[in-house]
């Protein structure tokens, strides 16, 4: 086994923006002290947790950035994290998020420039040197040239996955939540060349047809295995998880079924949710390198994702496979309803 992962896709530059409450249309708020940044997006967040959660494991960043002082800043927080960025370009302006954070009620709105992902495409991939174990994708729905679509394959998505199976290459992806009819057009051709899906229960209903999420915001759990069946039913290879709040389920190909209540923690311990999700991917993608079992990745994913709330950032966190996993049986475990077939 090559003891290499390969995250494509976003890399983003995120500006926070700390303000006296939002403002109503075309009236002004005040932005006060404490704007920051910190960089985003599946390939900053998920390859620098791979690294932290397995550090004698070769990570590699690929992806566009732009030649400024944006795309310089994202390639360093990547290199000190010890994630290779030698098969990241540059080109155009590098992608930002402005994040307007309330500080009355404490949401958060999010201005999105596609920049420098957008142009990401087939042509950027290397495949003399993209010898890797597992290659993860994301995010489909946020990469405009990946997402056109393509006569033979689907989409553009679809065309590199497959090229990448057909070279031994595992492949993984991830989606952006977003609300429209995108993800039945763009994401089923991209399962079909999909070993590892890792995903949310918000965009595994808008991708099966199955809501998991009920009018008042409650977990269907009566529609878990269905969902998870219905991501095979579409293509995915080797394992389907979903990860929300109330914790991890996973199917495997033969239709062996997984879950792991979330994993609870002390008062104040929870700093930030941003990241969570993609440390999940992580812990889940660090468990399918290492050869360990569906059950084992959906702990590891809990675990991992428990570790990064600790902190504001969205990888400051992380810790090895071995810490996370510590860490998550000094908490314990919520039990989970029996889930129906």
């Amino acid at each position: 086994m090559k003891n290499r992962i390969v995250v494509a896709g976003n890399i983003i530059v995120d500006r926070f923006y700390p303000i006296a409450g939002y403002p109503d249309r075309g009236q002004l708020t005040t932005i006060l002290d404490g704007i920051g940044q910190s960089v985003g997006g599946a390939v900053c967040n998920v390859g620098i947790d791979l690294k932290r959660l397995m550090p004698d494991t070769d990570v590699c960043a690929l992806g566009l950035v732009g030649e400024d002082e944006d795309g310089e800043f994202a390639l360093s927080v990547m290199r000190d994290a010890g994630v290779d960025v030698s098969m990241t370009g540059r080109r155009g302006t590098t992608s930002f998020t402005a994040v307007m954070s309330d500080s009355v009620t404490n949401e958060r709105t999010f201005f999105q420039y596609r920049g420098a992902n957008a142009l990401l495409s087939e042509d950027s991939f290397d495949w003399d040197r993209l010898d890797c174990d597992i290659l993860h994708a994301a995010y489909i729905l946020l990469l405009d040239a990946l997402d056109e679509e393509d006569g033979e394959y689907g989409t553009k998505m679809a065309r590199l996955l497959a090229h990448s199976k057909e070279r031994g290459i595992r492949t993984s992806i991830d989606v952006v939540s977003e609300t429209g009819t995108r993800f039945s057009r763009l994401v089923p051709p991209a399962l079909r060349y999909t070993d590892l899906c890792v995903i949310n229960e918000i965009e595994a209903g808008q991708t099966t047809g199955i809501p998991l999420r009920d009018e008042d915001g409650s977990l269907i759990f009566a529609h878990v295995k269905p969902c998870l069946r219905a991501l095979f039913e579409l293509g995915v290879g080797e394992w389907a998880v979903i990860h929300c709040p109330e914790g991890g389920f996973g199917m495997d190909k033969a239709g062996r079924f997984a879950a792991s209540g979330k994993i609870p923690t002390p008062p104040g311990y929870i700093k930030s949710k941003v990241g969570a999700g993609d440390a999940f991917c992580a812990g889940v993608l660090s468990a399918a390198h290492r050869g360990m079992t569906l059950s084992e990745a959906v702990r590891l994913g809990n675990a991992a994702a428990m570790v990064s709330l600790s902190v504001p950032g969205a990888t400051e966190a992380m810790r090895t496979v071995g810490e996370c996993l510590r860490a998550a049986d000094r908490f314990g475990e919520t039990e989970l309803p029996a889930i129906p077939d």
